[in-house]
């Protein structure tokens, strides 16, 4: 059965433990979906030069989080990894992509903070793929159309990360409230996220895609991703969900997206952060 593409914006690392609306809707998110053979995640705490892939076949615990209770740090989410996944992954990014093992990594919290939720019985293998700081969305969403097949392979493509993410501005004063021009840029994203699916003019639907790919120039980025880490495993996600038709092209891409993606958990919090996740069917 073809798998969904999920990015989900994960927030604090206390999702773990609390249950709250989003935690909520992420273990109902997984109760409903198609259960998949092996799941490929993409998250915003792995951000490394390259691009590399777990392949311990037992991942230690990353606990990649300070000054949170003990209770946190003795979490272990223990899916094992997958051989045949990440002979697959080496497959389909060949020679266009310099793909680095790396025997060594664990799960991060990015990772195993949704998937204690969304499949919490650890049994299904998950493989990390790291997300490249050297490139742009452009490269990211490539990638991810590169490793479209996966979805009717029966591997779920599963970024975790946030549409906006700034720690160094965020003000708990503030609630779950955002700064205007972090919402606007969330705001932005999640439109055209949409009309990639539900344009009917190609040229709308291509102004669409270029608006996403130069994220750069949205309002509100130099506030919302003045880091890009949290914001690239949405690319990855977004690639896959489109993949590609001959040429890797960006427009390529346009005609492949068919059903509308739904949005979920578009919450906001002390300013600079959202919680906004998208499930493409």
């Amino acid at each position: 059965m073809k798998q969904p593409v999920l990015f989900i914006g994960h927030g604090s690392p206390m999702n773990i433990l609390e249950d709250n609306s989003w935690t909520r809707k992420w273990s109902e998110l997984g109760r409903r979906l198609p259960r998949p053979q092996a799941i490929l995640m993409i998250s915003a705490h792995w951000y490394t030069s390259g691009t590399r892939i777990q392949t311990n076949p037992t991942p230690p615990m990353v606990y990649d989080m300070y000054g949170f209770p003990d209770e946190l740090y003795e979490y272990v989410y223990p899916a094992p990894t997958s051989s045949a996944l990440i002979k697959r992954v080496h497959e389909l990014l060949g020679s266009q992509v310099r793909l680095t093992d790396d025997p060594e990594r664990g799960y991060d919290h990015g990772a195993y903070s949704v998937l204690s939720k969304t499949h919490p019985e650890a049994q299904i293998p998950v493989v990390q793929l790291s997300s490249d700081r050297q490139q742009d969305a452009r490269y990211w969403f490539k990638i991810g159309q590169l490793l479209s097949p996966l979805r009717d392979e029966g591997c779920l493509i599963f970024g975790s990360g946030n549409i906006v993410h700034n720690l160094r501005t965020v003000n708990p004063g503030l609630g779950e409230k955002a700064y205007d021009v972090c919402q606007v840029f969330d705001e932005t994203i999640v439109k055209n996220t949409l009309a990639l699916a539900n344009e009917e003019d190609p040229a709308k639907r291509a102004e669409a895609l270029d608006t996403l790919l130069n994220w750069e120039e949205i309002t509100g980025a130099e506030i919302a991703a003045a880091w890009p880490d949290h914001l690239s495993p949405f690319y990855y996600a977004l690639g896959a969900a489109l993949g590609a038709d001959g040429e890797l092209t960006d427009r390529s891409a346009l005609s492949a997206l068919s059903a509308l993606p739904e949005i979920f958990c578009q919450d906001y919090l002390w300013g600079s952060l959202s919680m906004t996740s998208v499930l493409w069917p």
